[in-house]
């Protein structure tokens, strides 16, 4: 799975909603996703990491941001301390094109959200969850956005 990074959306011109997502998935069409109140610290990280341990029956690898959370010293002792079953990848600062996860936001703040009028934090809640879990739900869709070109790491490796 890749794992992307805590993600503050913005919403429309004339407010701004801030929320942060964490989400991880798979070459294969899996979406796990969690929706963190407050800021996003290495504990919060760490227990959705142990999510995504528990749901799957194999190692788990992740491709990680530059967010300092996914940098800190809590996560990398968590992932070494898991005896090979979570093992992190850190791609370079400043090159989103290598996240897959980057393909998830897209599609959740431009394609879902981004074209619909949001009122209040309550509405923009609703409309991102609703969002993820249609991504959830359409498989076919999450395994495309490793087509793009500059993700055949990824696919070389799986």
């Amino acid at each position: 799975m890749g794992a992307g990074r805590a993600h503050p959306g913005r919403c429309s011109d004339r407010a701004r909603f801030s929320v942060n997502m964490i989400s991880a998935i798979s070459a294969k069409g899996a979406l796990r996703f969690s929706i963190v109140d407050g800021t996003l610290t290495a504990a919060k990280f760490i227990d959705f990491c142990k999510r995504l341990l528990r749901d799957n029956d194999g190692p788990v690898f992740l491709i990680l941001d530059g967010h300092p959370v996914h940098r800190s010293k809590a996560v990398t002792a968590f992932a070494d301390a898991t005896g090979g079953q979570l093992t992190l990848f850190r791609i370079p600062a400043y090159s989103p094109q290598l996240n897959p996860d980057e393909w998830v936001w897209k599609n959740v703040k431009h394609d879902r959200i981004g074209r619909s009028g949001i009122t209040g934090p309550d509405q923009f809640k609703t409309l991102r969850t609703r969002a993820l879990r249609r991504l959830q739900c359409m498989p076919h869709l999450v395994r495309g956005f490793f087509a793009d070109p500059h993700l055949t790491y990824i696919r070389a490796a799986a």
